[in-house]
């Protein structure tokens, strides 16, 4: 019922995320290490299984940062990508915190609006929410990319980006630098937004914070051409491994580019 990301194979037991992180770190792909929990798991340590959870913990390396994120069955599959309907739980150090998070991304898919999602998509049945517990990025520059534009269709890389985690993207708390980008990296259009904040991870105890962003830095693109260059590769390389459309999470820090999250693009 725990594995280590690379070993999750089931997505009727792991679910769709940490079954796809999984195939992308066997294929060699720059995803941060992690642990994946099956649901059944999942809802005994909600349940309070002190035994099962300290399991858990102790295959997570002490005094590091981690993301814990949903990996509900379904969830990131072709027809469902559930995408803000389950909590995200960032910067978490203690053990205490851990739990939490876990207790927290369990009760997410019970969530009105994420019950509401299922019965749209004709999902019968309680949710199965599985959990991914991975090492947390302290990104200089995150956001997501997908391999074509989610709304025409057109055969171009749409990339958004801004200072920080991710989540400053994602939450809409932002408006980020945008970027359009030809097959093989040529920058064909890019628009910087308005990026007065960045969420980091806390300092000082677990989760994370929001930082004013230095007003020189607010307007000024957040990815370089290289940087362009090195989102193009990994796209081509997802779409060589797992076919298809690609909608990618991604954070650069110290350097290095890392894929946090991948999905088929989705209507719904």
């Amino acid at each position: 019922m725990i594995r280590l990301l690379e070993e999750a194979l089931d997505e009727t037991s792991f679910g769709g995320k940490a079954v796809q992180l999984g195939h992308a770190l066997r294929a060699g792909l720059p995803v941060p290490p992690g642990v994946a929990l099956a649901h059944e798991a999942v809802e005994r340590i909600a349940g309070g299984e002190a035994a099962l959870f300290a399991s858990v913990a102790g295959r997570l390396p002490r005094g590091a940062r981690f993301a814990v994120r949903s990996s509900a069955v379904g969830e990131d599959s072709a027809g469902a990508s559930f995408a803000g309907q389950h909590a995200t739980v960032l910067g978490v150090r203690t053990e205490e915190a851990l739990r939490d998070a876990i207790v927290r991304v369990h009760a997410s898919g019970r969530d009105p609006s994420a019950l509401a999602y299922r019965r749209k998509l004709g999902l019968g049945g309680a949710p199965r929410m599985g959990v991914v517990v991975q090492a947390l990025v302290h990104a200089e520059v995150a956001g997501v990319l997908f391999s074509r534009d989610p709304l025409s269709g057109e055969d171009v890389r749409t990339v958004e980006a801004s200072w920080g985690l991710g989540e400053a993207v994602v939450a809409g708390l932002v408006t980020p630098d945008r970027y359009r980008i030809a097959r093989g990296g040529r920058v064909l259009e890019k628009h910087a937004g308005e990026k007065d904040l960045a969420i980091r991870w806390s300092e000082s105890g677990d989760g994370t914070e929001e930082h004013a962003i230095d007003d020189h830095r607010v307007e000024a693109h957040c990815l370089d051409e290289a940087m362009l260059l090195a989102l193009d590769a990994l796209c081509t390389r997802c779409e060589a491994h797992f076919g298809g459309s690609q909608d990618l999470e991604f954070a650069f820090a110290d350097g290095a580019l890392h894929l946090l999250q991948r999905r088929a693009i989705t209507r719904g």
